[in-house]
């Protein structure tokens, strides 16, 4: 798993990814349950949505860890696998629960995280950790629903990491990914989470990565604001800190953005090689992901929590065993991150949890069925390290609905994915839409009721969006 990883950031520099999307099922329309690290983390790996699993943001603080913890009743991934199979797993640890699994003393999962082991791998070799003050800003952050706290979170800052890429987050974490194959229990089937940081902020990365782009590719929306794109967003982190950047301002950081999607790549592409040194790739499964993308000034924005394309849309690859060839390469079926779970638990024969939010995407893959069933996926966003900037979305087809709340506003927005991909076009003023807002609206209401949402959509929603909005609207 990636984190932040943008659906569209793969290419030339890509080249052990592009290998293994060529031996893959390559899923292209994606989508991550929330626009989050830990929420979305939560819910891929419980296959719920964070709505039901509790997990809705980061919990920073005390006072919020009711709202980021994935209740004690949601069976997870290192439960299914810690009776028997060979659990590992490395980098970033973004499952929070309580209390976290790598601490439960019992765990059948060895535990190699990020967190904490690495501070201590620098501090004894006299290195420093990338990033630092000057990779990060000051933003207003509502919390609790009623104050305002100032927040550092990363900006688009660049800068080249000189200890090298040993010291660096993701050389780390392929040390530990190594290791963990290295020193597997043949005696099991085994299981590794790799969970690298790249392409996450700080942008503060090693050579030759750092240098490696003179130029980028800029998407045409990067650097501009969609007509009647929501100004709630202005209030929120991605606008708060992204709006100010011009089109010109994003090239620099694309560059190094793009380097260090380079870095990973190199990192997949070790971990396939000591597979194939040890004769197991031909009979292992391999799954590619990231957690969330990142919006890196498309609309104007900066990081992900918002519903746009770049933030929610994601990579996902299935490589599948030789002994189980699928009987399709790419599909363009609507994919939520909750269905990886259950697609695991299908494959694998192991028993699946109950009440799940997703479904098993082996009968498409397995060519029984053509199409999957089912209308509509779901995502949320509920703020980041506090409950206060919120948003509602629901994809059917190519259509998606937009709900942005923050304080006592309320702003729908409407995009056809396919005939404006890039999303700067929002169909909510459209009269001849309404009847389609309308029944996305009731469907998501439906959706909110059924999983236990702390919001609620009003009735009235679409007409006074109309009322409030339509003077204003571009």
């Amino acid at each position: 798993m990636a984190d932040q990883l943008r659906w569209d950031a793969l290419g030339e520099h890509t080249p052990n990814l592009n290998m293994l999307r060529s031996e893959s099922v390559d899923f292209r329309r994606a989508y991550c349950a929330s626009p989050l690290c830990v929420p979305a983390r939560g819910a891929f790996l419980t296959g719920k949505y964070p709505n039901i699993t509790g997990s809705l943001i980061n919990p920073w603080t005390g006072h919020e860890k009711q709202h980021g913890c994935v209740q004690s009743a949601h069976t997870h991934w290192y439960d299914l696998l810690e009776k028997d199979w060979d659990s590992w797993h490395t980098g970033k640890q973004h499952l929070f629960t309580e209390p976290k699994p790598e601490t439960v003393a019992d765990s059948g999962t060895t535990w190699l995280p990020l967190e904490q082991r690495y501070q201590a791998f620098l501090e004894e070799r006299g290195k420093q950790k990338p990033g630092g003050p000057s990779f990060q800003g000051p933003v207003p952050e509502q919390a609790y629903g009623r104050i305002t706290r100032s927040r550092n979170y990363s900006i688009p800052a660049t800068g080249c990491y000189e200890e090298g890429f040993e010291y660096f987050y993701d050389g780390f974490i392929l040390r530990d990914s190594l290791h963990a194959l290295r020193h597997r229990d043949p005696g099991k089937p085994f299981a590794l989470s790799a969970m690298f940081l790249a392409p996450h902020p700080p942008l503060h990365i090693p050579e030759p990565w750092y240098s490696m782009f003179k130029e980028a590719d800029l998407p045409a929306n990067v650097g501009q604001w969609g007509v009647n794109q929501s100004p709630l967003q202005l209030y929120n982190l991605p606008g708060m800190l992204g709006s100010s950047y011009s089109r010109a301002a994003w090239l620099p950081v694309w560059r190094v953005y793009l380097g260090l999607v380079a870095l990973l790549d190199h990192c997949v592409g070790e971990l396939v090689a000591e597979l194939k040194r040890q004769g197991i790739y031909d009979e292992t499964l391999l799954v590619f992901t990231s957690d969330h993308g990142e919006m890196l000034g498309s609309h104007r924005l900066w990081q992900k929590m918002c519903m746009y394309e770049e933030a929610v849309r994601t990579p996902l690859l299935m490589k599948f065993p030789a002994s189980s060839p699928p009987a399709l390469r790419s599909s363009h079926a609507l994919v939520s991150a909750v269905d990886v779970l259950p697609t695991l638990c299908d494959y694998l024969q192991i028993g699946m949890p109950e009440k799940m939010s997703g479904i098993s995407l082996m009968p498409i893959i397995n060519g029984v069925n053509k199409r999957i069933d089912r209308e509509r996926i779901f995502i949320q966003f509920d703020g980041n390290g506090a409950r206060g900037n919120f948003q509602r979305c629901v994809i059917e087809g190519f259509y998606k609905l937009i709900v942005d709340l923050f304080k006592d506003e309320l702003y729908i927005e409407l995009y056809d994915t396919d005939a404006d991909p890039s999303e700067m076009n929002n169909l909510a003023f459209d009269a001849e839409q309404g009847g389609r807002i309308a029944s996305m609206l009731e469907k998501l209401r439906e959706h909110m009721i059924v999983t236990g949402d702390l919001l609620n959509i009003p009735e009235c929603a679409y007409s006074r969006f109309l009322s409030d909005y339509g003077p204003f609207k571009s």
